[in-house]
């Protein structure tokens, strides 16, 4: 009898944390949309269009859809690398926010698909948590 609760027990645990990592988009993105007001709109600003110069625009940022792992790689571990978004260069210092994988896809879920962003396909745990420093 033990060994069947311990069983159950860990299958449920497992369980849970599958589910976790395959919630829906619709889900994600309103998990992003408040992990991005926490750590994101401070520079980012609350309609994705940074500040010229300074903090990289995410609204319509072509960068974004171009170097998509990139981009989580820098969401994860934060980055210090020169970037050109719309013609813009960039040359500060992003620091890692701490984010669990499972945060930083629905962070970057909600960035794809805001402020006239439209991104095909989710970000999943399983890719950010793929992607290492420097990718």
């Amino acid at each position: 009898m033990k060994t069947f609760l311990l069983l159950f027990s860990l299958s449920s645990t497992i369980l849970f944390f599958t589910v976790q990592k395959n919630k829906p988009l619709k889900e994600s993105i309103a998990d992003g949309e408040m992990i991005y007001n926490d750590f994101c709109l401070q520079c980012h600003l609350p309609n994705g269009k940074g500040v010229e110069g300074a903090f990289p625009a995410l609204a319509q940022a072509d960068f974004l859809f171009k170097n998509i792992d990139r981009s989580i790689a820098s969401l994860k571990y934060g980055t210090q690398e020169p970037i050109i978004i719309n013609g813009i260069e960039y040359n500060g210092l992003m620091v890692d926010q701490g984010l669990e994988d499972q945060e930083v896809a629905d962070v970057m879920n909600y960035i794809l698909n805001s402020w006239g962003n439209s991104h095909p396909h989710m970000i999943t745990f399983e890719r950010v948590q793929s992607i290492k420093p420097n990718d």
